[in-house]
């Protein structure tokens, strides 16, 4: 993986965790595009081709709103970033897939959330308002974080919000999430979610399998307490955009993937370090068995302290 800085550090203080957080956004910069583009589609492809019905969910009459956003990325994706992507007759096509062949089981590359998903490194999820609320009715999830598009899929905000800390049926978070969702209107909103993860794959459905580490011979997703070579910063940036036809909302979700020893480079390696410190020393014992953290936190802790001191 190219080590470079982090695009965002929400861990900064800015976006914490276990809150809703939703901020304005402008539409200019709804879609995120970087160097990683071409190897994050790749990736979508190769799960496309092996676990299709892991990946891709659609409920009947979702079509002409998956075709909504296929439209609107089609319209912002050549304008915004005419260096990866161009106009393609009534579509737009990724520059350096040109003639790519993608071969999906029979019936998804008809669907236009498929095709909109591979111009994209975001997830696409549509979300649809019915008699329970707001629920999951179609949607393209290649780089899970924790969770599964099929368990999820057909339920309203508040069943799939129902693991999450503070968040499930009947919690003031799930009734204020399903209000700001009915009051969306033509502007966009983003928050940021983040975690850290054992390794750098984007395709994390579930949490990393813990092993014994040999000095401690405690539980840790870190083999020999060696965090400066396995742990990564997993920064979900999440956007909101209700769509002007179907009214349906579309939800995406970016994933960026930074090793955690990046930080130790970055001129606000102190206050980044203190502050990452000081959100996991919060985290109370459902959140951290949440976020899968509960053995390594102390772990991570030590580590952000001694980068924090300018070690």
């Amino acid at each position: 993986m190219t080590i470079r800085q982090p695009t965002h550090t929400p861990y900064d203080g800015s976006s914490k965790l276990f809150t809703i957080g939703l901020k304005p956004l402008e539409l200019e910069r709804w879609i995120e595009v970087d160097e990683f583009l071409l190897p994050h589609l790749a990736e979508k492809r190769r799960l496309y081709a092996e676990i299709p019905e892991k990946v891709f969910v659609e409920e009947h009459g979702t079509r002409d709103a998956q075709q909504e956003v296929l439209d609107l990325l089609s319209a912002y994706l050549p304008a915004k970033y005419p260096e990866s992507h161009r106009a393609a007759g009534s579509t737009v096509e990724v520059i350096g897939l040109e003639g790519a062949v993608d071969e999906p089981p029979s019936g998804l590359r008809e669907a236009p959330l498929f095709r909109a998903s591979l111009l994209v490194q975001e997830d696409l999820i549509l979300m649809r308002r019915g008699g329970n609320g707001w629920r999951l009715a179609a949607g393209s999830l290649c780089f899970p974080s924790s969770w599964s598009l099929l368990e999820k899929f057909g339920k309203p905000l508040q069943e799939i919000h129902a693991p999450v800390p503070g968040f499930g049926p009947g919690t003031r978070p799930a009734d204020l999430i399903n209000r700001m969702f009915d009051g969306l209107q033509g502007q966009a909103v983003e928050r940021f979610n983040w975690s850290i993860q054992a390794d750098d794959a984007l395709n994390h459905p579930l949490y990393s399998a813990q092993r014994i580490d040999r000095a401690t011979n405690r539980p840790t997703r870190f083999a020999d307490g060696d965090i400066n070579a396995h742990a990564f910063i997993r920064v979900e940036r999440q956007t909101l955009r209700k769509l002007p036809v179907s009214r349906d909302i579309l939800f995406t979700i970016r994933i960026h993937l930074d090793p955690l020893s990046v930080l130790a480079r970055h001129a606000d390696r102190i206050a980044l370090a203190a502050s990452f410190a000081e959100q996991l020393n919060a985290l109370d014992q459902a959140q951290l068995d949440y976020k899968g953290l509960t053995a390594d936190r102390d772990r991570l802790v030590g580590y952000l302290a001694q980068m924090a001191k300018g070690a």
